[in-house]
């Protein structure tokens, strides 16, 4: 049998991680167009799009086998890292910070295989996290179950742009296929932006949190289906809606109308590229609903071997 190139090692890698939804001759196809991408190109490329590419093919390329071969004790290619770097080469060509998340994160991954190509070890102690207490998982589980649609609010006490943020940040960390990172925000308070949600069925919070999406982001990876590109701004919304919870105030998720849609892209001047996925109303809250109970486990679990 004969031996697989650099290139058709890292479809395979690529297509079991992402890919099982189409035939792998159709992935293979897009995938090496992907790869066929000159010096040129991505120099002439918007930077988001650029951006998005490195985490794309740093994740697809590197990560996944950084850490198999880490965990496994086994040596990677000298060559492995060679794609990785000739992107933070084209990154630093293109003027861009050498502090920004994905060339700092990239450059981890490369010194990590280049310890592993020569039978070093990767030593991933420092990054191992916190130990998950009792309290812990008691505190996460509240937060689940007790976090609830808020619909009345305290309009006389304002919400701190501090812990706004914190809201926004616990979003961005929710998980995001191949790591294109496409969320994106739009914040609206309603004493300085009033009307701008009207046509809610659904009276309005404070402070408006808008989930958008960059779709330059996706052409790092052209053939994500809209499906699970509409779970990457879904995971944000989840993350959001507990964050808040979390940190003291209470919310609803709701979704707008084509008029309040229309609204935010023209007083925002949206470009076409960024989609508005869904939104979250949040503040004090001041109303303590009854939990809309769930189904038993026992009763939701179709199938179990």
């Amino acid at each position: 049998m004969a031996e697989k190139t650099t290139n058709e090692q890292y479809h395979e890698d690529f297509h079991d991680t992402c890919m099982d939804y189409i035939p792998k001759e159709e992935s293979l196809k897009i995938w090496n167009n992907n790869m066929k991408l000159t010096d040129e190109e991505f120099l002439a490329m918007d930077t988001t799009e650029f951006r998005a590419r490195v985490r794309e093919r740093s994740h697809h390329t590197l990560e996944i086998q950084v850490y198999h071969a880490a965990y496994r004790n086994l040596k990677l290619s000298a060559t492995q890292a060679d794609y990785t770097k000739h992107l933070l080469e084209l990154w630093e060509k293109k003027g861009l910070s050498k502090t920004e998340p994905e060339y700092r994160y990239a450059t981890f991954l490369i010194d990590a295989a280049d310890k592993l190509a020569k039978g070093e070890q990767v030593d991933l102690t420092p990054y191992k996290t916190t130990p998950i207490t009792p309290q812990i998982q008691d505190d996460f589980f509240t937060v689940v179950k007790e976090r609830r649609s808020v619909r009345e609010f305290k309009w006389d006490k304002d919400v701190p742009d501090e812990l706004i943020d914190k809201i926004l940040e616990a979003g961005l960390w929710a998980a995001h296929g191949c790591n294109v990172q496409s969320i994106r925000y739009v914040v609206v308070k309603e004493k300085t932006s009033p009307g701008w949600f009207k046509g809610s069925d659904v009276p309005g919070g404070p402070v408006h949190i808008v989930v958008l999406q960059d779709m330059r982001c996706y052409r790092a990876n052209s053939f994500t289906p809209r499906r699970n590109r509409l779970l990457d701004a879904g995971a944000a919304a989840q993350n959001l809606v507990l964050a808040t919870h979390a940190v003291g105030l209470e919310g609803v998720w709701l979704t707008f109308n084509e008029e309040m849609n229309s609204r935010l892209r023209k007083n925002f001047n949206l470009p076409d590229y960024i989609r508005l996925v869904t939104y979250i109303d949040i503040g004090w809250g001041d109303q303590t609903p009854h939990p809309p109970l769930r189904w038993p486990v026992k009763d939701t679990v179709i199938g179990r071997y």
